[in-house]
């Protein structure tokens, strides 16, 4: 599982939700769940939520805004899923192409510009 912590909770669920075209299966005030296909849990807690829960605010007021964390989704249609994101208020990074790695990847950052990659793996 992994959790990323959003500044809009209805805002971040409504933009995954419609990028993944699947519907949370928890959806809760403090955090939203999507169970992936691979069995990949994502997680969607409010910045506010996790400073409550931790009992201090751990984020650095130095360059505030700039991505911390890049969700890797593995997907059939790289360009349709990239597609998805940008309808949804998502800003392009780079386009869908062929990387090193044998990959071919597009990026772009979500609404909390966490860096988003959907990759369609050559390797499986």
């Amino acid at each position: 599982m992994t959790i990323l912590y959003v500044s809009d909770q209805e805002a971040a669920r409504a933009f995954y939700e419609s990028t993944l075209q699947i519907q949370p299966h928890l959806h809760v005030p403090g955090m939203t769940e999507f169970q992936l296909e691979s069995g990949f849990v994502l997680g969607l807690m409010p910045t506010e939520g996790i400073k409550r829960l931790l009992g201090r605010d751990i984020f650095p007021e130095i360059a505030p805004g700039n991505p911390r964390a890049e969700l890797y989704l593995t997907v059939d249609n790289a360009e349709e899923y990239l597609g998805r994101a940008l309808q949804n208020g998502a800003e392009i990074i780079l386009d869908v192409t062929m990387r090193d790695w044998g990959d071919r990847v597009g990026y772009c950052l979500d609404l909390d510009r966490h860096v988003l990659a959907f990759a369609e793996s050559q390797n499986t």
